[in-house]
């Protein structure tokens, strides 16, 4: 697409434009943003200050004492909150009503009437007096100035927000403001002051919250007056600029354009002077300049019009370009082995030799989570640079859907719809797909119209298995495929190839044909992987001798190791409902070695540690559980796909302090260190690898 050079300015000026007019909007955006943060800042600031001087400071020390006595009655222990997760309706019908008579009390009602009033009076959205018990890590409501049914009754318990708690143990009682944003209350200003009695000991803390959803209302509605003026501001300036640049520049550069487009025609006719040499461009600038070049370039091109190279040229960049293409689309698949040295259950090796600069061959294989590895091996349509764009879009949309967990029937029948969308090519792909368990060696797979896979039993020889095919991808709309199950057991090998294999022609026409192939892989069945191939293409190149390559050839072969993995896997979503499952799946194996409820209990405790960080921090999407048990000893193993954590390197806390003077975090992986025999980790292929292990 060519643009004219008018175009190509308005589109600079735009561009910068809306650079400068964002830039503008946003420093605008900002200032005005942080003004009204810092208003509602000291608004809230000043409105808990109010409430906790307003408030009779003895009264809330009452309140606050009977409040603690009546939460402390139901903590197991003095550092400990209460277990309301366990809490029936009948606790919880005991643990409200030993507040009652906290809420009949003439000062609660007191102090309840002048927070209504301060919270009506100031358009506070909530008003609530709490006080903090550090020593449970918990906050704990006195009274709620509410008047509605969603009024938090005396004794709500929450957990002390990690920066009040820090504040107060550096002895600051007043909480600064801060803003929130929560999907169930909205955009909330928030601060909380102490309330000190005459001795100046913080008995409690006035917390205020107020609304701010009409003032980001009106900061959207800034931000788009703010745009319109600017947008106005842009379009006049383009205009101005446009016409500028036109009278300056476009028109002498068009005299330029139509006097060089006639050069051709102006030779031809009277085989003198173009218009060229008789144009006459006095603008004193840089567009002189070019005039009198284009002259001077006339007289050099009289010399060399018989010239082809500007032929050569482009022959050469076609070839350079395809060169690129050709190792762009090497790049793209596996090339470095073994792509996995960190697993020892199978090896595995490939190859791909295009017919032309670039082919529609393709092979795959990835690890879907720690233990299921996808195999592809595929052939589109056709040869050269249309099949090797398909192969690209296909060979991704097979990755994409094949590592959400897909079968791989659901994974061919999903792709096959995405490329029959927009097909005008009608191109079409032959896809084999196996998704491998390696724990088990039990492979699903589905056949899409692609040459049968060769089978060798460990031991025994290469044989072919004569699956069932569905049709071709991208042949037909909404094409169903059925799944078929292969069992290797250690030392089986598989071989899966393109027809461009099969298919190799010499001189004399003659294919090799699948049964020289099995006779060559048959030649040194136990051979690596590595080897097997080498031995093929070498079977093949003999056959065809100086024969042109016809096809694309592409082989893939994979080998269960020799040792099994006798670690039981199972996979789970990477979330809290997962939890009771992860922890019934390693109970299982401790209670069949009638572990004793000690072990059981420990390991529960270590599992809830680990799988709860994976969930939270993590951001992973996958998560494989592991386990591994014996006589006395439990293995555990967690493998996910976040981001690389060693928690064997969390420095362990100081457990000789107080639990106040303690750092936060890290007492959950110190207790997983201290209850397990031993603990190990490893990052590879992708995947977080925590080992445990726990013998008794």
């Amino acid at each position: 697409m060519k643009f004219s050079l008018r175009t190509k300015v308005v589109l600079a000026v735009l561009v910068m434009a809306l650079v400068v007019a964002g830039v503008t909007g946003l420093v605008s955006y900002n200032v005005y943003s942080r003004s009204m943060e810092e208003h509602y800042a000291t608004l809230t600031t000043n409105t808990a200050r109010s409430a906790a001087s307003m408030v009779d400071a003895d009264a809330v020390a009452n309140l606050a004492e009977r409040t603690l006595e009546i939460y402390r009655s139901f903590c197991p222990d003095e550092t400990t909150p209460p277990d309301f997760a366990a809490f029936t309706q009948a606790d919880w019908t005991a643990y409200y009503a030993a507040f009652d008579e906290i809420a009949q009390d003439p000062a609660f009602q007191e102090t309840f009437d002048t927070l209504s009033a301060l919270k009506e009076d100031n358009g506070v959205l909530w008003m609530y007096v709490a006080f903090m018990d550090t020593q449970t890590g918990q906050g704990i409501y006195i009274i709620d100035a509410d008047a509605t049914e969603d009024a938090c009754p005396p004794g709500t318990c929450g957990d002390i927000e990690p920066e009040n708690l820090a504040l107060m143990e550096q002895g600051v009682y007043d909480f600064p403001p801060y803003i929130t944003n929560y999907e169930e209350f909205g955009w909330l200003s928030s601060s909380a002051a102490a309330i000190t009695d005459g001795d100046g000991h913080v008995v409690a803390h006035a917390f205020v919250d107020f609304s701010m959803n009409e003032v980001m209302a009106d900061r959207e509605a800034f931000l788009l007056r703010l745009g319109a003026v600017l947008a106005a501001v842009t379009v006049v300036l383009i205009l101005l600029l446009t016409f500028l640049f036109s009278r300056a520049v476009v028109r002498p550069i068009n005299l330029l354009a139509a006097a060089t487009g006639s050069f051709v025609s102006d030779k031809q006719k009277n085989g003198g002077d173009s218009a060229i040499s008789l144009l006459q461009i006095k603008t004193g600038d840089e567009i002189e300049n070019l005039s009198a070049s284009i002259r001077q370039m006339e007289q050099e091109i009289n010399t060399y019009i018989a010239d082809l190279t500007q032929v050569t040229a482009e022959r050469e960049r076609i070839g350079a370009e395809l060169d690129v293409a050709r190792n762009i689309q090497a790049s793209m698949l596996p090339c470095i082995f073994p792509p996995f040295p960190q697993r020892e259950e199978f090896s595995i090796f490939a190859a791909m030799e295009p017919a032309k600069e670039v082919g529609g061959d393709f092979y795959d294989f990835f690890l879907v989570d720690d233990d299921h590895l996808a195999l592809v091996m595929a052939d589109v349509s056709g040869k050269g640079v249309p099949a090797a764009m398909f192969m690209v879009i296909a060979k991704t949309l097979l990755k994409n859907s094949a590592q959400t967990g897909l079968s791989p029937k659901a994974v061919l029948e999903k792709v096959n719809n995405q490329l029959c969308e927009n097909n005008d090519a009608e191109m079409f792909v032959t896809v084999w797909l196996g998704i491998l368990e390696i724990s088990t060696g039990r492979m699903l797979c589905a056949n899409a119209g692609h040459e049968y896979p060769a089978i060798r039993r460990s031991g025994g020889q290469f044989e072919l298995f004569r699956d069932k095919h569905g049709f071709v991808l991208a042949g037909m709309e909404n094409a169903k495929y059925r799944e078929y199950e292969l069992n290797l057991a250690p030392g089986d090998a598989l071989f899966v190839y393109t027809d461009g294999v099969a298919e190799a022609t010499d001189a004399q026409n003659q294919l090799y044909g699948t049964d020289r192939m099995l006779s060559a892989l048959n030649r040194s069945p136990e051979a690596d992987c590595e080897g097997l191939l080498r031995t093929l293409r070498s079977d093949i190149d003999a056959f065809v001798g100086d024969a042109p390559q016809f096809d694309d050839i592409t082989m893939l072969a994979l080998e269960m190791g020799r040792l099994e993995d006798r670690m039981h896997k199972i996979r789970v979503k990477p979330e809290a409902e997962s939890l009771e499952a992860a922890t019934a799946f390693f109970r299982e194996a401790l209670q069949d070695q009638n572990a004793p409820e000690r072990v059981v209990s420990q390991v529960c405790v270590a599992v809830d540690e680990i799988f709860s960080n994976i969930v939270r921090y993590s951001g992973a999407t996958a998560v494989t559980l592991g386990r591994e048990a014996g006589e006395g000893f439990l293995r555990l193993r967690f493998s996910d796909n976040g981001r690389p954590y060693d928690p064997t390197q969390a420095p362990d806390p100081d457990v000789t302090l107080p639990p106040e003077e303690r750092e936060i975090g890290g007492m959950g992986i110190f207790m997983v260190k201290k209850m397990m025999d031993q603990i190990s980790y490893l990052y590879a292929d992708g995947f977080n690898v925590l080992t445990l292990e726990k013998r008794w």
